[in-house]
């Protein structure tokens, strides 16, 4: 109830009573990051925003789980990758993002 209060205030609208369970499916075949491979700290990040597509919300192709801190570093994938830094913005190029920043991650960890 005071999530939908939060929602509503923060978003313009409430999320879907089945959010909660198109999250747990996601997470579920998608459980970590898709930049850096942390299964720590794992969001289900909305590629077009909710508050700008609220009809998106429950496709699971605009899902992509990203984290919100590395274990061995310090990059919080959903924020720097996801919002550009600010968690105000959209990276309108968030699947290209994602494929060349895992290619970085990769790199590193040989």
């Amino acid at each position: 109830m005071i999530q939908n209060i939060v929602d509503k205030i923060k978003y313009g609208t409430t999320r879907s009573s089945e959010w909660p369970k198109v999250r747990k499916t996601h997470l579920e075949s998608n459980p970590a990051c898709a930049i850096c491979g942390s299964l720590k700290k794992v969001e289900v990040h909305h590629k077009k925003p909710f508050h700008l597509a609220p009809e998106l919300e429950l496709e699971p192709s605009n899902l992509v789980t990203l984290c919100e801190g590395k274990e061995f570093s310090s990059i919080i994938c959903h924020l720097t990758f996801g919002h550009l830094g600010n968690y105000q913005d959209e990276n309108t190029m968030i699947d290209e993002t994602v494929e060349a920043m895992r290619k970085v991650f990769e790199g590193k960890e040989k």
